[in-house]
């Protein structure tokens, strides 16, 4: 899980977020336009990863800081003692170190909307310098560079070969970021989304392989799409927030099922790259374009909840090579699939799931699936999320309205899996091999 930005974190100062919190200072957040507390920094951080069992991925200040302060935050978090900044950690009550692993050179410096928005030139050196000074300190990091903050961006592959140029041989991924909107209130140019973020991350690919060649490197760089996510349905309330407002409700959009049914592609196009897309982080986790809302008295899960806990649940594994021949529509997008599928198979557990989109909304579709590989392996549960209304949505007052149930619509017949999706539906089809004297 990634901290602390986000466009945040082209401004942050860690420190005013360490030590006693009435010592903390108010801050203004330009990015957001809020009075930033600081009574939330980098130590609680620490401790809520540990207790969420997560691991935790830092962003540094490349914006309006720059490599001494890349320095000093390394040698807080991952140095035991005896240093100045290590030493600071101790006296804040952290004895051991951190040891974080895994670091963003800060965040979307392509935007011209960041805080110390720097040319790819710019970028690329101050990247290079920052990581090569933080390696120092720590050598068994892990270095994440700024890609482009979208594929619409005007900059768009030539900052990621001329970033790369700069700063190949001290990064270890190369970030992407994309949201998707319905602002036409197009459903099938929306659910074709996912054909675009296939494209973006081959091209990313291409230009990480390209700059490789060119410096006859051996290794390989890997991509971090450490932002996306449906955004739109909250950017008309967000502009009515008075400016300077401390912890106002922003950023939170209310998802629907054919949100969920985009997320459900997203995550399967995710899953379709894990050879080379390592990193994947959903922007964000709660209230804020999240799964999860929350008021005063309780929480509630969003409709994109359930295709993020099912892949995060069921989805650990190998991805398989899934060849998805499906019927075609015509989309901004060029042709989208009305299927989006891929299959996950568990050596350790025994276990096989397919994930599926069917995103004709007319028609359920009949599928059929090889799997006479996985000759002993059974049905143990379709689930199904799908509702009549594509607006629908779940809120505090009715937080079951879209939530998934257990179809019996699948079947396995001499190694071919025969199943029915329901139209405007996302899919989780488990299988668990099964022994003869069961």
């Amino acid at each position: 899980i990634r901290y602390p930005g986000g466009n945040f974190v082209s401004g942050y100062h860690w420190e005013d977020g360490v030590g006693p919190k009435a010592e903390r200072p108010s801050k203004l957040d330009l990015a957001w336009s809020v009075i930033e507390s600081n009574q939330f920094g980098l130590n609680e951080f620490m401790d809520w990863a540990k207790k969420a069992n997560t691991t935790p991925m830092m962003a540094i200040n490349l914006g309006t800081r720059g490599v001494e302060d890349a320095k000093n935050i390394i040698e807080y978090c991952n140095i035991e003692k005896g240093s100045y900044y290590s030493d600071l950690r101790r006296k804040h009550g952290y004895d051991a170190p951190h040891n974080i692993k895994l670091w963003c050179l800060g965040n979307e410096m392509d935007g011209p909307w960041q805080m110390g928005h720097k040319t790819a030139d710019e970028y690329g050196r101050v990247a290079e310098e920052a990581g090569r000074i933080m390696r120092m300190v720590d050598p068994s990091i892990e270095l994440v560079a700024c890609g482009s903050s979208s594929l619409n961006m005007p900059t768009f592959a030539s900052w990621e070969a001329t970033v790369l140029d700069h700063c190949y041989d001290q990064v270890d991924y190369l970030s992407l970021h994309q949201y998707y909107g319905n602002y036409d209130n197009n459903t099938p140019d929306f659910l074709a989304s996912s054909v675009a973020m296939d494209d973006f991350i081959s091209s990313v690919v291409s230009i990480c392989d390209y700059v490789k060649a060119k410096k006859r490197s051996k290794k390989t760089i890997n991509l971090s799409f450490d932002e996306w996510n449906v955004w739109y349905h909250s950017n008309e309330q967000d502009k009515k927030i008075a400016r300077w407002s401390r912890a106002p409700r922003q950023l939170e959009d209310v998802y629907n099922l054919e949100d969920a049914l985009l997320v459900g592609s997203m995550l399967i196009t995710l899953l379709k790259h894990a050879d080379r897309v390592k990193i994947a982080c959903l922007a964000q986790l709660v209230n804020v374009i999240a799964p999860i809302m929350t008021s005063d008295k309780s929480a509630w899960r969003q409709t994109i909840y359930y295709p993020y806990m099912h892949a995060s649940k069921y989805g650990r594994g190998t991805v398989l090579n899934t060849v998805v021949n499906s019927p075609v529509y015509e989309s901004k997008y060029g042709d989208a699939p009305y299927l989006d599928s891929i299959c996950v198979a568990n050596e350790e557990d025994e276990t096989l799931t397919i994930f599926a989109v069917n995103k004709d909304l007319n028609e359920s579709m009949e599928i059929t699936c090889d799997l006479r590989q996985f000759a002993d392996y059974n049905i143990v549960n379709h689930i199904v999320l799908t509702h009549e209304d594509l607006k629908a949505n779940n809120t505090e007052a009715n937080p079951d309205n879209v939530v998934p149930k257990s179809s019996n619509s699948s079947k396995v017949e001499n190694g071919i899996l025969i199943c029915v999706l329901e139209k405007q539906s996302w899919n989780v089809i488990l299988l668990k091999k099964s022994y003869k004297n069961e």
